[in-house]
């Protein structure tokens, strides 16, 4: 399967939602065993919550090796693939290993709280 990002979102790779839209296409593709290609051709604009939304919760439960061999990104900008390379390196800690886990639910729980007063 061939994704489109422009065509899917337009080309601000900016908002969790927008993230997410691309989660929900292509996490039951991987989980089946199917490749997906990511097309980032005429995406300009990039931001670390769609990545998050979009690529990084696959790690959730999909292995980062089986990962690596069914997704291809396409026509990424270097802006984009360095923002890509720090999200997915964070995701593969975040569920790899439940001590960092735990601390970085903590930080962002306590981070929530005091900006909700």
């Amino acid at each position: 399967m061939k994704i489109i990002v422009f065509t899917t979102i337009g080309e601000n790779c900016i908002a969790l939602e927008d993230g997410q839209k691309i989660y929900d296409v292509v996490h039951p593709e991987i989980l089946a065993g199917r490749t997906v290609e990511l097309d980032f051709k005429s995406a300009t604009v990039f931001a670390t919550p769609f990545f998050n939304a979009a690529l990084g919760q696959l790690l959730k439960d999909i292995p980062p090796g089986q990962l690596n061999h069914l997704l291809s990104i396409t026509n990424m900008v270097p802006t984009g693939a360095n923002i890509l390379k720090r999200v997915i390196e964070n995701a593969r800690q975040y569920y790899s290993d439940p001590a960092h886990k735990a601390a970085v639910d903590s930080v962002v729980g306590e981070r929530s709280k005091d900006s909700h007063p």
